[in-house]
């Protein structure tokens, strides 16, 4: 299996760590406009649509190119939707196909717009088909009642993707659909707050909102495998991420002991943490090969995709959660201030162990998936 970057990988690669490294380094005493640079993403560098197809505005890449630039964004701790809009929305978009999905798809690519997924519900957790939000045929178009919890992107985005079922029980995986709304609908009240992370989310509450009929994308109740697969990639991209957070977590960590001392000599000669840096190393290298692993199966076949994305997330949520507990231990009490960036780090890499389901879930998930292909 080849796991080398191709040259125009490699260069995506190095142009965005540069540019980000120059023009938006994290620096925890100075804030950093995020609509900014949400902006450069899109219209100076291109990459919101790195993935998408040149008919759609992209750069017609996939999953190894998604992986890239998520890993840049966790190196840089970027505080971006990426991974909301331009992985999972733009994915579900895509697939979904049709006139007001063709329109959108270049405005994501180009940054002018964002759009998110608003899926999960208050006892829904990591089931995509528990979905009570209920979507009624009204006149010409369509009403949506209900309500959806945690929508990570949701503040600041322009549309969101609703999954709603148009008939059946709550957990019943036929009759999901998903509609396009937008985000100022009448009837749509939002309660805005920050994640652990900072990072910004939303709670939505769906009263009566009417869309007109082509609001829906795709086939009535056929959303389900498109938005499981959706999911996939975002974890894919979530994998990625992680690794480049494990990695400026270990580099900084690494640097820190150099230059602190202790009964004078630097922390960084003490055996104890010598051992201690190597095990986060491993840590770190693991993460790298799990989101290898999970870009290289994604677009494969939805067993092999799920399989490979469940181990890869379950590897990944143990090994960020090491590095990021060791990072803040070797720095002291200082690791867990906002005076330093390892503590800003550290509460991202907290927020990925348990987004898209912790490692319980994914050794459950990759668990069920095995005995159902051995029972085949």
């Amino acid at each position: 299996m080849d796991l080398s970057l191709s040259d125009e990988q490699v260069m995506l690669r190095d142009t965005l760590t540069r540019y980000l490294a120059q023009s938006f380094a994290f620096d925890p005493h100075r804030p950093r406009d995020a609509k900014a640079l949400w902006q450069a993403l899109g219209r100076d560098l291109g990459v919101l649509g790195a993935a998408l197809p040149a008919e759609a505005g992209g750069l017609g890449g996939g999953a190894v190119e998604t992986m890239v630039i998520a890993d840049a964004l966790g190196e840089a701790l970027a505080p971006v939707p990426y991974i909301e809009t331009a992985v999972i929305a733009a994915g579900l978009l895509r697939r979904a196909s049709g006139e007001r999905a063709g329109a959108l798809l270049p405005q994501l690519a180009d940054g002018s717009v964002r759009a998110v997924l608003a899926a999960g519900e208050a006892d829904s957790r990591q089931a995509l088909e528990a979905v009570s939000t209920i979507a009624r045929q009204s006149g010409n178009g369509w009403t949506l009642d209900g309500e959806k919890v945690v929508v990570a992107g949701a503040p600041g985005a322009d549309w969101l993707l609703v999954t709603a079922r148009t008939a059946g029980s709550a957990r019943d995986v036929r009759r999901v659909s998903l509609f396009l709304v937008p985000a100022d609908a009448v009837g749509l009240s939002r309660h805005d707050y920050a994640l652990i992370d900072g990072l910004p989310a939303s709670d939505l509450t769906f009263t009566a909102v009417t869309v007109p009929a082509d609001a829906l994308l795709g086939e009535e109740g056929s959303a389900l495998p498109l938005l499981e697969q959706a999911r996939d990639e975002g974890i894919a991209a979530l994998c990625a991420e992680a690794a480049g957070l494990a990695r400026k977590m270990l580099n900084d960590t690494v640097a820190y002991t150099k230059e602190r001392e202790q009964f004078g000599q630097p922390l960084a000669s003490f055996q104890a943490l010598q051992h201690r840096m190597v095990d986060m190393f491993i840590a770190a290298e693991q993460a790298t090969s799990a989101a290898y692993l999970a870009a290289l199966h994604v677009e494969g076949p939805a067993a092999q995709r799920s399989r490979a994305v469940a181990a890869a997330k379950a590897t990944v949520s143990d090994a960020v959660r090491f590095v990021g507990q060791n990072a803040v231990q070797l720095h002291g009490g200082m690791g867990m201030t906002d005076e330093l960036a390892v503590g800003h780090y550290f509460r991202r890499a907290t927020a990925i162990e348990q987004q898209f389901g912790a490692t319980d879930h994914h050794a459950k998930r990759y668990a069920a998936l095995m005995r159902q292909e051995l029972a085949i």
